[in-house]
């Protein structure tokens, strides 16, 4: 089931190919990874005049970015009350409100670039997926329109519409988000920021970043480049570089499976209005679909062979008509997930910023921080930043939290699986 390979790949009609770094270079801020937090920072950058240049250690794209449920929500799991506990009033609301807006700016980059990543804007349903999942829905509702957000309950029957499935409770419908092909959406920022100018090298890992004489100096295998500012923007997939040291953040592990394009008389009812759902579980459920007509489950977890067993068996439960479809591919990636579920701007000296801990929600937070990243280095200015700067961070407990949900993930489709 694992060999069947990611999805996003397989579809994207996005292509980008980027040499290989060799040689001296001089910049005004280089950029350490090619996501979408690297990515939207190189576009922003480039768009402002500066000379950029992205170094990625494998393929556009190679990490979440190119392994993403492809949700784009306006927002993160942490409700906007609990924003503001954990920040304080002020940062709070200033991060709810960069949050709001992500999705525009996504879909705005989008249709300014013309990046062919199938974007949908028909919003996402947040499902309860029992019980209990509706008094965290109704709180959730609650503090959402409060602040003017245009999202609206469904009750289970018009859940049941929408999906075409009776094994939810009610869901939030937030008409803000939409679902892209994640990968295509990174590789058309690559190509986009190119046609601006940046420098956007592939293969290129980075070895090492310090300070010399008032610049940042970043070494790779088969050359170097001189910066007066520095990103770095590599997430669950940072690689070791000497004297740059980021926190060591848990990494949860996220799957999914495809099924091959349905027909209408199959897959036709699910999800038609094209919105992407999640639910509320503890160890959570995605399901969407692509433009071509797949059905795509993901959870939680990183053995293929214990969870491609579980999906195949919820996607039946959920849908009896699909008991046996032939699933297509099977991928899985890594989620840096803070202690409280916040993202993270760390200082790394002068004029030097790492981005990190979307927890799940890479997206809309990372097109965002990425753009207020290198407009806040290039302007010496970090007021506009979507959280505080920090100058040292430390997580704790970050092996006993990824255990925990690979474990939890284990014993829920094991148990789901044999029931």
């Amino acid at each position: 089931m694992s060999g069947l390979g990611n999805l996003w790949h397989a579809s994207a009609a996005e292509t980008f190919q980027g040499p290989g770094f060799q040689g001296e270079l001089g910049v005004d801020l280089i950029v350490i990874g090619g996501g979408f937090t690297g990515l939207s920072a190189a576009l922003a950058a480039a768009g402002q005049g500066a000379e950029v240049a992205v170094l990625e250690a494998n393929h556009i794209g190679h990490g979440g970015s190119g392994r993403n449920v492809g949700l784009v929500n306006a927002g993160l799991w942490l409700p906007p009350d609990d924003v503001c506990k954990a920040l304080g009033d002020g940062p709070g609301e200033h991060l709810n409100r960069v949050l709001a807006k992500a999705p525009d700016l996504v879909f705005d980059l989008i249709a300014r670039h013309d990046i062919a990543c199938e974007p949908k804007r028909a919003g996402t349903l947040h499902l309860a997926h029992a019980q209990s999942g509706e008094g965290q829905l109704q709180s959730r509702l609650a503090q959402l329109q409060a602040r003017g957000a245009p999202v609206q309950y469904l009750s289970a029957v018009e859940v049941a519409a929408r999906t075409a499935s009776a094994a939810f409770g009610g869901a939030i419908h937030d008409a803000r988000a939409g679902t892209i092909q994640p990968l295509s959406y990174a590789r058309g920022l690559a190509r986009a920021a190119s046609e601006q100018g940046a420098r956007i090298y592939e293969n290129s890992p980075v070895t090492g970043a310090e300070r010399r004489s008032g610049q940042w100096v970043v070494t790779s295998r088969s050359g170097k480049i001189r910066a007066r500012r520095l990103l770095v923007a590599t997430n669950a997939y940072h690689q070791q570089v000497s004297h740059v040291t980021l926190p060591d953040i848990p990494v949860v592990q996220y799957f999914q499976l495809a099924t091959t394009p349905l027909g209408d008389n199959l897959a036709g009812p699910i999800l038609a209005g094209g919105e992407g759902a999640w639910d509320t579980g503890l160890i959570m459920t995605s399901i969407r679909r692509d433009e071509a007509g797949r059905v795509i489950i993901g959870g939680m977890g990183g053995d293929a062979a214990i969870h491609a067993n579980w999906a195949e068996r919820k996607l039946a439960r959920l849908y009896p008509q699909l008991a046996g479809a032939k699933i297509e591919h099977a991928w899985s990636g890594k989620i840096a997930m803070t202690q409280d579920h916040l993202p993270r701007i760390l200082r790394l000296g002068p004029a030097g910023l790492a981005v990190f801990g979307y927890s799940g929600r890479g997206i809309g937070p990372g097109t965002a921080f990425g753009r207020a990243a290198a407009l806040a280095l290039l302007g010496e200015d970090e007021s506009g930043l979507p959280v505080p700067a920090i100058d040292g961070y430390s997580e704790r407990f970050c092996t006993l939290k990824s255990l925990f949900y690979e474990t939890g993930a284990r014993l829920v489709h094991l148990a789901e699986a044999r029931s």
